[in-house]
């Protein structure tokens, strides 16, 4: 049985957390947690929040063993975008994009 959890609305962009959950797809829970314990990008601390709370709803939900766990599947998937601007050159300005991701880790019993 597929257990789910999401965060939304991350203020990281979706490229870089893409880069995170790479890493840890298809991984055991146990070494997930600690790879993203030393990736030192703050993408890596936001994808562990959300890790850790797939092993909690497996095991308070579902009564599955955290030890057990396998992460199956992970998105990071496009936000909304907020449009900013910032001072350019020769009193010009120039538009940039704070973008937003909403990360999903699927784990699964082995």
């Amino acid at each position: 049985m597929e257990v789910v959890a999401s965060a939304r609305q991350v203020r990281i962009s979706p490229r870089k957390v893409r880069l995170v959950l790479d890493t840890v797809r298809g991984k055991k829970v146990d070494e997930a947690l600690t790879i993203l314990g030393f990736l030192p990008t703050p993408a890596a601390r936001t994808v562990a929040k959300v890790v850790k709370s797939a092993v909690a709803n497996a095991e308070n939900n579902f009564q599955m063993v955290p030890a057990q766990l396998r992460i199956v599947k992970t998105f990071a998937d496009k936000g909304q975008t907020l449009k900013r601007y910032r001072a350019g050159a020769r009193g010009r300005v120039n538009p940039f994009h704070r973008r937003f991701s909403h990360i999903i880790v699927i784990v699964e019993e082995d």
